[in-house]
């Protein structure tokens, strides 16, 4: 079996008092089922988790204004094949904020949204990355507060 590690972030930013999702779109195609999903990708090397997700944010969105948010810090797993060969694929997102709303996506990715919690919440369709999204909203939650004050 081989492993891959991939990090990425639920990004946001603040519009007034709302907090929006970044969310990107990939067609279906040979080892992807259609999907709205957060930005990530594979770590290089010699790369730190938090490097990996800010290159491959920037790769991704063309954003580079990126606050990472301490405290949040989620991973999925799942299984897929490719070549005949199983792959386990473990996720891990941050939580980070822009303060840009202007994306350029990449060639990966054929669509972005910034959408509120609903309705992130309604297009996303894998679990356990609506998972992440829930987790990743509740943790803002607890600190809009304290967070919009600031």
């Amino acid at each position: 079996m081989i492993e891959e590690l991939s990090f990425g972030a639920v990004v946001f930013r603040k519009e007034n008092t709302k907090v929006l999702y970044l969310l990107l779109y990939r067609k279906a195609h040979q080892n992807y089922m259609e999907s709205w999903d957060f930005p990530r990708g594979l770590i290089q090397k010699d790369e730190s988790p938090e490097d990996a997700a800010k290159r491959e944010i920037m790769e991704e969105t063309s954003l580079k204004d990126l606050k990472f948010i301490k405290g949040f810090k989620e991973s999925i797993k799942w299984f897929y094949k490719r070549d005949g060969n199983l792959i386990s694929k473990r996720a891990t997102y941050f939580l980070a904020e822009s303060e840009n709303k202007e994306i350029k996506i990449s060639s990966e990715h054929d669509d972005f949204r910034w959408c509120s919690f609903e309705e992130a919440s309604n297009i996303i369709k894998l679990k356990n990355t609506k998972e992440v999204l829930i987790k990743a909203n509740e943790f803002l939650t607890g600190r809009l507060n304290k967070y919009f004050d600031s």
